[in-house]
């Protein structure tokens, strides 16, 4: 399966154009939250309409998979804590939310929500417990924040990651976490876009301004990935535990040129 990863677009509307012209180039795109900007002059609410419309557009030309970011998240109303209420159980065809459990042949696709109290935090537990039951051969997170003391958490003076995260993926072991939230990792020194807890690889393709985003191309076939972003292109072996990224010099066969454009 070829899997597009980005997320941290921030209400980029420039960034969800460019995803409109690779979908349907992949079997799957997970955005993995903070699709909105709480810092932008749009209001939260109108930039919610907006950017479900990409989604639904998104999803007439790949299968999408969403989590929200803590971006994403509106005001409680009635409830004590926030949620992105208008990630779960998202209508457009083609587009799964927040609490999805997506099973595209023998890949089980996890989508978990930004938790903002215990309540939220319980729910995604819970939802990890269900989605471990049953038969898959792979088994892909998504959850905005990367787990505590990793690369992919670093921000060039502390972690940022989430402890929470680090025991569940410790416990359940899953084979691919993707996650974001931490903009810079990939970009700093002993940061890092792509890291190894166990048997579970965790990725964060990082935040970059500009017409299209950072993002990760995975293979799960060809067991490579691939990092896109304005500092150049790197490439890992998945299959050797202890694999560096190395920059990469050519495009391997089952990437065309198209995949990726400025």
């Amino acid at each position: 399966m070829k899997i597009l990863v980005t997320g941290d677009l921030h209400y980029a509307l420039k960034q969800f154009d460019w995803l409109l012209q690779v979908a349907d180039d992949f079997d799957l795109v997970c955005i993995v939250g903070d699709l909105l900007d709480v810092a932008s002059a749009v209001p939260i609410k109108a930039q919610a309409v907006v950017v479900g419309t990409y989604l639904s557009k998104l999803g007439q030309k790949s299968q999408v998979v969403v989590c929200s970011g803590n971006h994403d998240l509106m005001q409680p109303g009635n409830r004590a804590e926030r949620e992105a209420d208008w990630l779960r159980d998202l209508p457009h065809m083609g587009t799964a939310g927040d609490g999805t459990c997506l099973d595209i042949g023998t890949t089980r696709i996890s989508a978990f929500p930004w938790w903002d109290g215990p309540d939220t935090r319980n729910g995604i537990r819970t939802q990890i417990a269900r989605d471990a039951v049953g038969s898959f051969a792979t088994w892909i997170w998504l959850y905005h924040a990367p787990p505590s003391e990793s690369p992919t958490a670093w921000g060039g003076h502390r972690y940022f990651g989430d402890t929470t995260v680090r025991e569940w993926i410790e416990t359940y072991q899953p084979d691919f976490v993707l996650s974001g939230h931490v903009h810079q990792a990939p970009f700093v020194r002993e940061g890092g876009w792509a890291d190894r807890l166990g048997k579970s690889w965790i990725f964060n393709m990082g935040q970059q301004p500009g017409a299209s985003p950072s993002h990760i191309i995975l293979n799960t076939h060809a067991r490579e990935a691939l990092w896109f972003s304005i500092e150049g292109a790197e490439m890992l072996d998945l299959d050797q535990s202890a694999a560096l990224p190395r920059p990469l010099t050519t495009l391997p066969r089952w990437l065309k040129a198209e995949d990726h454009p400025a």
